[in-house]
């Protein structure tokens, strides 16, 4: 079982450096963001946004805002920092607790599902934080088989592993109605609408 306090540590040491590691696959962004229903007018929530790698996808869309929580306190202070604008929001929290005051058009998980310790409740969680209509995602831009060796090492102790695509979309449906399942040698996507 993960510790909660195990994935803040890890990530608050990786936070510096983050920027730096990232890798972009620009095309694969473009394409979960348009399978997430990300556009314009759009009031969006990024769960554990880490150093906001997505905000600028985002803005570049035209959203109407953005709301931004990442669990660990260095991840969310770098994106702060980057992001003064006064339509996007960083927050430090657990999403599965935070009282957001608000709906969303669409909530996006990109990069972080194995580090949550209870799938069930998460999806169930975030479906409730949805706008009629609005769409929940969990997305990797890598496939899950590299997404689960990449976790093998230093990140064992703070993943579960990446459950299929379809056992997640079996989650999805006890609330949402799926839209989009895949996963290939390039990505991992499940999109459920409310």
């Amino acid at each position: 079982m993960i510790e909660t306090r195990d994935v803040i540590d890890f990530f608050d040491r990786l936070a510096p450096g983050w920027d730096a590691e990232m890798i972009r696959h620009d095309a694969i962004i473009r394409l979960i963001l348009d399978n997430a229903g990300v556009g314009e007018g759009k009031d969006v929530l990024d769960v554990a946004c880490g150093t906001g790698v997505l905000i600028p996808d985002y803005l570049a869309r035209g959203v109407a805002s953005v709301t931004a929580i990442d669990i660990s306190p260095n991840m969310a202070e770098l994106a702060r920092g980057k992001f003064p604008q006064e339509n996007v929001t960083v927050l430090c929290g657990d999403a599965e607790e935070t009282d957001f005051g608000k709906s969303f058009d669409c909530v996006v998980v990109y990069n972080a599902f194995p580090h949550f310790p209870d799938p069930e409740r998460l999806i169930a969680r975030l479906a409730s934080l949805l706008k009629p209509g609005g769409t929940l995602t969990v997305a990797h831009g890598m496939s899950r088989e590299k997404i689960d060796a990449h976790h093998h090492g230093a990140a064992h102790h703070v993943s579960n592993g990446l459950m299929s695509a379809e056992e997640l979309a079996a989650i999805f449906a006890k609330h949402l109605r799926v839209t989009a399942v895949i996963s290939d040698e390039r990505m991992y996507q499940v999109v459920g609408q409310r």
